[in-house]
């Protein structure tokens, strides 16, 4: 039965995938590499930058990389700084109902702008912890950082339900003993199959449905 349910920032609380995938094309661009939208879901979509990097650009030296990586931040920052961060009203309705009912409330992500982006949205303070890339932890699909935010929530992973967007997400959550979710955003539910359950929307899923995994 879950007793906490962690959420996935980007693609799950913030509609930010638009906004990094142009970051990422303009970055690669100046590198001389096409990267498309598959690219993106397949290569770089939910782990750390650093390894996005890696897995476009494989001909350059780790300073390079690390040049590459920082020059995406810059861009990403530019476009959050720029304007408003779409949120996904279902996953707030979501949120209330189940601060409601007291469930322990988490966000993880592989982004060192999680911390900025829930302050700017004002829900940062909602949550009980906030596990981010900030924290040097091993990128998805290891199960570091779910076993850390849970750890920080005092839930045994078990009792934890994991709302995911990504392919590596998913595969974390499980690999940490979790219930996963996957949500799918690209209309394409097979591609995160190995979750316990696949929907279009958080507000297709209630907190009885929550409480059974």
């Amino acid at each position: 039965m879950s007793k906490a349910v962690i959420f996935d920032l980007d693609g799950i609380v913030v509609d930010t995938v638009p906004i990094h995938f142009k970051a990422w094309q303009k970055m690669f661009k100046e590198y001389g590499q096409e990267f498309s939208f598959e690219d993106y879901k397949k290569k770089v979509d939910g782990i750390p930058r650093i390894d996005g990097a890696k897995a476009i650009l494989t001909d350059i030296n780790d300073e390079e990389i690390a040049l590459a990586s920082q020059k995406k931040q810059d861009y990403f920052r530019e476009e959050l700084d720029s304007g408003e961060i779409p949120i996904y009203e279902t996953t707030l309705e979501l949120i209330q109902k189940l601060k409601k009912e007291n469930f322990p409330l988490a966000v993880i992500s592989s982004s060192k702008n999680c911390t900025y982006i829930l302050k700017k949205i004002n829900l940062f303070n909602v949550m009980d912890t906030v596990v981010d890339g900030n924290r040097n932890l091993k990128g998805k699909p290891n199960p570091e950082i779910f076993l850390t935010a849970a750890k920080e929530i005092g839930v045994p992973p078990s009792d934890c339900l994991v709302f995911e967007d990504a392919l590596l997400g998913v595969q974390a959550a499980i690999a940490a003993g979790m219930s996963c979710v996957g949500v799918d955003r690209y209309d394409d539910p097979k591609r995160l199959k190995e979750a316990d359950l696949v929907i279009s929307d958080l507000d297709k899923i209630s907190i009885s449905q929550i409480r059974e995994f």
